[in-house]
């Protein structure tokens, strides 16, 4: 038999037990929670020295998350509040880490949990995930903005209830990010850039900032920057993307759900959408890695290889270090955990070549220039 002093140790553990008072859960919301929040506000002072005159760079690092995502800090809310409402089936369209996330947290529901997501489109972590949390795989020949529309007219009855960022619940529970940010920083930082996909965690992000402020917990709110994947940016182009595409799946989305509310955000915060190349974001993950011990999946790179692009001044940048105040504090979240989504980096990896077990042998290895 479990303890008390367990029992309460394990409901002290989660958003919802941490920010209770900010989210829409009552006393007889039953917490579905995997201990999901409480992810390091990371100082990069790699960062902070490319930016320069006295600016200082935090990474809010959201791969250690449970499931290895941000989406945990909004599944813990939706699928409490399903449960509350006596759903048994948990749905949702994904590019994967909704897939993961959702399906984790069925299971702790015990509820069953179906995705339907775009054949050969999704990293083989996340799909990993899913499917050992028992959900159920459907794959469509098409893309993310099309599974989401069917899981759309799906919620539309009783029989599912979804998952998606269009479900309020999941935008509440992912502004605990802001509130995390403040409470470590003491007050908001003055620029906070986000990968953007389905546009949801920009949307949710900002709602935090908003709500602390209003409730005296920070004294302004900050800019909020988006990047996009050059392949996948309908919200920088203003139109929507028929065939999305790059090597940061969890940003391959055409028709992102929460547009209106992104720009919204963009527009109320003065902030902006920027896009960036596969090659920069690729670049961007590696450097992270090498140079912070920071590795994200490729989706996660796409504002560090943003911030990194305006260092450097160059032409094709929408997001400038003119626009960076001296002193300013800037927070870059990382969505994911580089081992999300490891097939790009893989792929490019040289096969390593055997030697013979002895100590000269690795010292002659070892003497070799890396590269």
């Amino acid at each position: 038999m479990i303890s008390e002093h367990i029992l309460s140790a394990a409901r002290g553990r989660g958003v919802i037990t941490a920010y209770r008072p900010y989210l829409p859960v009552s006393a007889a919301t039953p917490v579905v929670s995997l201990g999901e929040g409480g992810t390091p506000l990371i100082h990069s002072p790699r960062l902070s020295a490319a930016v320069g005159r006295g600016c200082a760079v935090f990474v809010k690092y959201e791969g250690l998350n449970p499931t290895g995502s941000f989406k945990d800090r909004g599944m813990t809310v939706a699928v409490s509040k399903a449960l509350e409402r006596g759903a048994q089936i948990l749905i949702c369209a994904s590019t994967g880490n909704t897939s993961a996330s959702a399906a984790a947290y069925a299971a702790r529901a015990g509820l069953r949990c179906a995705v339907v997501l775009p054949a050969g489109k999704v990293a083989s972590g996340k799909m990993a995930q899913a499917i050992a949390c028992g959900a159920q795989i459907v794959a469509l020949d098409g893309n993310f903005d099309q599974a989401l529309e069917i899981v759309r007219h799906l919620g539309e009855g009783t029989e599912f209830a979804v998952m998606n960022s269009i479900n309020p619940d999941r935008i509440a529970g992912q502004k605990t990010a802001a509130f995390e940010v403040v409470d470590e920083l003491g007050n908001a930082p003055d620029l906070h850039l986000l990968p953007v996909g389905n546009a949801g965690n920009i949307t949710a992000c900002w709602s935090g900032y908003q709500d602390y402020r209003a409730a005296g917990k920070s004294t302004h709110s900050p800019r909020m920057i988006g990047f996009q994947a050059e392949g996948a940016a309908p919200i920088f182009h203003g139109e929507m993307v028929a065939k999305p595409e790059t090597v940061a799946t969890a940003i391959r989305i055409g028709n992102p759900a929460s547009w209106s509310q992104a720009n919204r955000a963009i527009q109320e915060s003065g902030g902006m959408i920027d896009i960036v190349s596969d090659r920069e974001i690729l670049e961007a993950q590696r450097w992270l890695a090498s140079a912070e011990g920071i590795f994200v999946e490729p989706a996660s790179a796409a504002p560090i290889a943003g911030l990194l692009r305006a260092c450097q001044s160059r032409a094709a940048s929408r997001f400038r270090s003119s626009l960076i105040a001296d002193g300013s504090r800037i927070v870059c979240t990382v969505t994911g955990h580089g081992l999300k989504d490891p097939d790009v980096l893989a792929a490019a990896l040289a096969p390593f070549s055997a030697i013979e077990p002895n100590e000269s042998a690795v010292r002659r290895a070892l003497a070799k220039p890396r590269g």
